[in-house]
């Protein structure tokens, strides 16, 4: 009779973790396509890997850096959340509105702009679990609602003039060259892969991803891992908004068209699955890089933001034909 091969608990947890997400080598296809990507910008333009343009790189991506860890989550766990464009917006103009026109200290306008963020998330967990909406319907409706609010706050003014320390957010540096903003970034991006890779609750979103109903009958609350990732993400979008405010001291309802791609792009160039179950804050670091990267070398190299919008179109559809392809091969 033949021996069966026996698995102990020493080999299982081995097992699992091989299987989690933060290993170099699931994100080592974008890394080298940045690296490529670096090389050849260097040489196409003298000003690309100077300091100042570098940190500006850093500037530009910080607040969609932030955005993609929670759309992260949202796509592990197999959403999808198109409102974070609006919901920055909107909460950018709370902002704004709350001190310039309200009188509020800027203190508790940015929290009552953070606050409106996780409210925005909250809604669009609850319109999927308690709503039965699918995902895409959901953050969808609440895109058109959220930049519909953001315009009537002001009826379409933007809001400009903020304190010195605000703007100091993402001018002032704190360490070397960089700024709060790059700190942030950072902070928010160990947090995020900690709880993915070490609390039961971030592993938790990649089984719900995987299969739902095994991750129903292994006894894991869906719903509340589900409200929990969509208010993180509107959270993060408003902080995001916050700091796009500090950055161009102004406030405009108009701020963010189209910025949803750009995140969806960041974290399935960075490896994600959009069918969920995959994915890592080490690719989506990556993948916020690389549209950053490109983005800030085509401007240099004076392509205009029209034909950059096809540029990054294109983007999109190659990584996610690559995932595609990827799993009928699996």
């Amino acid at each position: 009779m033949a021996a069966h091969p026996t698995t102990t608990p020493r080999s299982g947890a081995l097992d699992a973790l091989r299987r989690l997400p933060l290993r170099v080598g699931a994100a080592g296809g974008p890394l080298i396509a940045l690296i490529v990507l670096i090389v050849a910008l260097s040489f196409l333009s003298p000003v690309f890997m100077t300091e100042r343009n570098l940190t500006a790189v850093l500037d530009q991506v910080s607040g969609l850096g932030i955005v993609a860890v929670g759309a992260t989550l949202v796509i592990v766990i197999g959403g999808i959340d198109l409102s974070v464009g609006s919901v920055l917006a909107l909460a950018s103009m709370v902002c704004g509105y709350l001190f310039a026109r309200s009188g509020l200290p800027m203190e508790l306008a940015i929290v009552a702009a953070l606050g409106t963020g996780a409210l925005a998330g909250l809604v669009n967990g609850l319109l999927i679990t308690l709503g039965r909406l699918p995902a895409f319907v959901a953050t969808l409706a609440m895109l058109s609602v959220a930049r519909g609010l953001a315009l009537l706050v002001t009826n379409g003014e933007t809001i400009a003039d903020f304190p010195d320390w605000f703007r100091g957010l993402v001018t002032d540096e704190l360490i070397g060259p960089f700024s709060a903003s790059h700190l942030l970034l950072l902070g928010t991006l160990l947090a995020g892969a900690a709880y993915l890779r070490f609390r039961p609750g971030g592993r938790a979103l990649y089984a719900i991803g995987g299969n739902e109903e095994v991750a129903r009958l292994s006894g894991v609350n869906i719903t509340a891992a589900r409200l929990r990732v969509y208010t993180l993400a509107g959270l993060l979008a408003a902080v995001a908004g916050v700091l796009l405010t500090a950055r161009l001291n102004s406030a405009s309802p108009i701020a963010a068209q189209g910025f949803e791609l750009d995140v969806i792009a960041a974290v399935v160039i960075g490896g994600a699955s959009l069918s969920g179950g995959r994915g890592s804050l080490l690719g989506t670091f990556i993948g916020v890089l690389i549209i950053g990267v490109l983005r800030n070398g085509l401007t240099l190299l004076d392509v205009t933001a029209f034909l950059q919008q096809v540029v990054i179109g294109v983007v999109i559809a190659v990584a996610v034909m690559s995932d595609t392809l990827g799993r009928r091969r699996a």
